[in-house]
């Protein structure tokens, strides 16, 4: 897990959860619900606190998935792990129903709950992720095709405003 540790992001869920199913959990990130974090992990969860990038990169290099239990309007974090080839285990709501693609590069369950985010870590075993397909994927995020898209919306909305006169 990465990200600001705020209480809307449930970094408190994904910890009990990882507890309870007795998986490692490595947490990165910072913010007002750090210690509180630290207070909550077993001996399979470890805290890192805020890292530099280099080390963000090595980890998600080598995770087995992000999860992402909190909703966001867009959230960088999961396209960051998906363009390292890492499926994302997100929440059902907000940007992660726009940037992951179940099945594809993740998989998401839709109550806030720990039930329910053991059971869609339990469905990544029957779920075969291909690294290079979900690396594609991310890639249409980019700040290239966000320029491109941007300039196509922009010349659709003049051409519409022109067609009017």
């Amino acid at each position: 897990m990465v990200g600001e540790l705020v209480a809307y992001k449930r970094p408190d869920l994904a910890v009990r959860a990882f507890n309870t199913m007795k998986l490692k959990l490595v947490v990165i990130g910072g913010g007002d619900m750090l210690e509180e974090i630290r207070r909550l992990a077993g001996p399979t969860v470890s805290v890192l606190g805020p890292q530099p990038f280099e080390v963000l990169k090595r980890q998600y290099a080598r995770c087995r998935a992000l999860i992402f239990p909190g909703e966001e309007d867009f959230g960088m974090v999961p396209v960051e792990a998906m363009a390292s080839g890492r499926p994302v285990i997100a929440f059902g709501r907000g940007g992660a129903m726009e940037t992951v693609a179940s099945g594809v590069s993740g998989v998401f369950f839709n109550e806030q709950t720990v039930q329910a985010i053991s059971a869609a870590v339990a469905s990544l075993a029957d779920i075969h992720f291909d690294p290079e397909t979900i690396t594609k994927h991310a890639k249409q995020f980019g700040r290239d095709q966000f320029f491109a898209k941007m300039r196509g919306h922009i010349e659709d909305l003049q051409a519409k405003k022109h067609s009017s006169y």
